[in-house]
């Protein structure tokens, strides 16, 4: 089967939606640089295949990019196809069944469920066709994204364990540093499953090596529901089972007591010694905008790598929002609304996740108001679901406003929120890679209740409506506006959307808020080793050299129109040092 063939049937792609790179194209950091260029370039431009990687593989990127490839890739042809599956599914399931009949009608339900578990097969799988004679990830065309990264990163593993003492599967997504030609990092943090499975491993005497496999590429779903919020003890290939409407092919590692997808392109085995140290991983330009800084994390043993004879290698670039990552948490946003509402917040009605919340630090949630004090309900229901814990600032709304439209939502935030009597903070888990928390992985968290004032009291006066918030640089006299922002001298505050990100990474809620006479003030500057205990990360940015190497290549490589860095918006912000920033001491 020919790449393209590939790329039409089994990853469900047109001959528009992608671009052929012939020439030669460096993993280490020219591929990321390109990549980030076209998915900020408008609607998430073109996936990519670099054809000529140094090694024998061809690497793919950007194929989830665009909302329009995201839906090709779950087989979809919108969100609401989904919705309107889960809420007939739930009705049906959850429904009174009063008499013999309605207890029958419910069997073809259940049937067609039982239809999306996944399935072992016998034998091997195209994933088992080549099998390399001596373990070496070296041989494969392995990414370095940002200059001050520790290494290479593997950047979408499907990494599958097991449940120890129930043998539940669990399908995670953990980046991957590669340490030598046999072993790598396992970065999965302490909130994950993948991390309990190996600590309850751990926990049982005599017990010394922890199986692992790690899936890439395949059926595109497979690395979605990888990072899908399935609640605890569900087999992720169950969603995508759903998802397709069809049961994923499993089959049988060959040196590891797991199983993994017949159709994934690359198949890496191995193990994690429950007896010996951690090692250093990172630092690693991450999601967030920032460099997640290096830690301790157990290593991988590779035991066996197989991969398929026309495998193509999956790979992504995190950053500065927008990434390809934000049309994975689009996704995620539209297909757990009903499991959410359903489950712990009935009155909910709709949520959105804006890119420059990097998927936790911002939510703005549409609710049925009907008593006092339900946003906070509705806050609290959901900083207890899941993800959603990691959650810091949460806006909740109610009414006919569209919380996609951000001049609509502004008005209504303006017209209904009072910093005095609506804003509420609570402290709980944060993501592990949150680097403003007062402490590793907890910290502050804010709502903001700007529901419609039918059970608060009447609107908001004229007079007091504009302006109703203000960006203001460190320093500045602080305006009577309602909600003030604070940030560093260098940041340019009229632009909102950088604003709107630095506010979500640089905040411990409880720490950097306060409300005084009837006004929010937030401190969402640079902490230095004065006010904060630990290490400040930089922001990632793309250096000079790989820049300026990008455009000299640009034409040649057949990419289309020029695409400036995006990297060069940012580096007024970057500070000086390294991975860690090098702040200087306040006065």
């Amino acid at each position: 089967m020919t790449y393209d063939s590939r790329l039409t049937t089994h990853l469900r792609l047109t001959t528009c939606d992608y671009i052929r790179i012939r020439e030669f194209v460096n993993p280490v950091l020219e591929m990321a640089e390109i990549a980030g260029r076209m998915v900020k370039s408008g609607g998430g431009g073109k996936a990519l295949l670099f054809e000529n990687t140094g090694t024998q593989f061809p690497v793919l990127m950007n194929l989830y990019g665009s909302p329009s490839r995201m839906l090709q890739a779950l087989g979809l042809r919108s969100y609401e196809e989904v919705e309107q599956k889960l809420n007939r599914l739930f009705s049906d399931i959850l429904s009174p069944k009063q008499t013999l009949w309605d207890k029958l009608k419910l069997l073809p339900v259940l049937q067609q469920a039982a239809q999306w578990l996944p399935e072992i097969s016998r034998g091997r799988g195209s994933c088992q066709e080549v099998v390399m004679p001596q373990p070496d990830l070296s041989k494969l065309p392995v990414l370095q994204c940002w200059p001050h990264d520790g290494g290479r990163f593997i950047t979408l593993p499907m990494v599958h364990t097991k449940d120890p003492v129930t043998g539940v599967r669990n399908v995670g997504m953990y980046r991957m540093q590669v340490f030598s030609a046999a072993t790598a990092g396992m970065h999965w943090h302490r909130h994950k499953t993948g991390a309990r499975h190996f600590a309850a491993f751990t926990a049982q005497p005599g017990e010394g090596r922890f199986p692992v496999a790690v899936a890439l590429g395949g059926d595109p779903v497979y690395a979605y529901c990888a990072v899908a919020p399935m609640p605890e003890n569900v087999d992720e290939y169950l969603l995508a089972g759903f998802l397709r409407n069809k049961p994923v092919s499993l089959v049988r590692c060959l040196t590891q007591p797991l199983e993994v997808p017949a159709d994934a392109d690359f198949v890496i085995e191995g193990y994690v010694d429950a007896h010996a140290l951690p090692e250093t991983e990172g630092p690693f330009g991450d999601h967030t905008g920032f460099y997640s800084l290096e830690d301790l994390y157990p290593v991988m043993q590779v035991t066996c790598i197989t991969h398929r004879r026309d495998a193509i290698y999956p790979a992504t670039v995190v950053g500065i929002p927008p990434q390809e990552d934000a049309c994975l948490s689009q996704a995620t946003e539209r297909i757990f609304l009903t499991p959410l509402r359903l489950a712990l917040a009935p009155e909910m009605v709709d949520m959105h996740l804006p890119v420059e919340g990097v998927s936790h630090n911002l939510a703005i949630v549409k609710i049925k108001n009907d008593y006092p004090g339900q946003a906070i309900k509705v806050a609290h229901a959901l900083w207890g679901a899941g993800q959603m814990m990691f959650n810091k600032i949460m806006i909740v709304v109610d009414g006919e406003v569209d919380i996609t439209d951000y001049p609509a939502l502004a008005r209504h935030i303006a017209q209904h929120y009072r910093p005095g009597t609506d804003t509420y903070f609570s402290s709980g888990p944060l993501d592990v890679l949150d680097h403003a928390a007062t402490a590793p992985a907890f910290g502050g968290k804010i709502c903001i209740d700007a529901t419609a004032a039918a059970s608060k009291g009447k609107d908001m006066p004229a007079e007091e409506k504009a302006p109703w918030y203000a960006f203001i640089h460190k320093g500045d006299k602080c305006p009577p506006a309602r909600v003030v922002v604070q940030f560093d001298k260098q940041v340019p505050l009229n632009d909102v959307a950088m604003c709107v990100w630095l506010l979500g990474n640089n905040i411990d809620a409880v720490r950097d808020c306060r409300v005084t006479g009837g006004q929010l003030f937030i401190d969402a500057t640079s902490k230095t080793e004065q006010l904060f205990p630990r290490r400040w990360p930089n922001i990632v940015c793309a250096s000079d050299e790989t820049i300026a190497a990008v455009d000299a290549r640009w034409e040649g490589l057949g990419l289309g129109t020029f695409i400036p860095s995006p990297s060069l918006r940012y580096k007024r912000l970057v500070q000086k040092g390294g991975a860690a920033a090098a702040l200087p001491e306040i006065a």
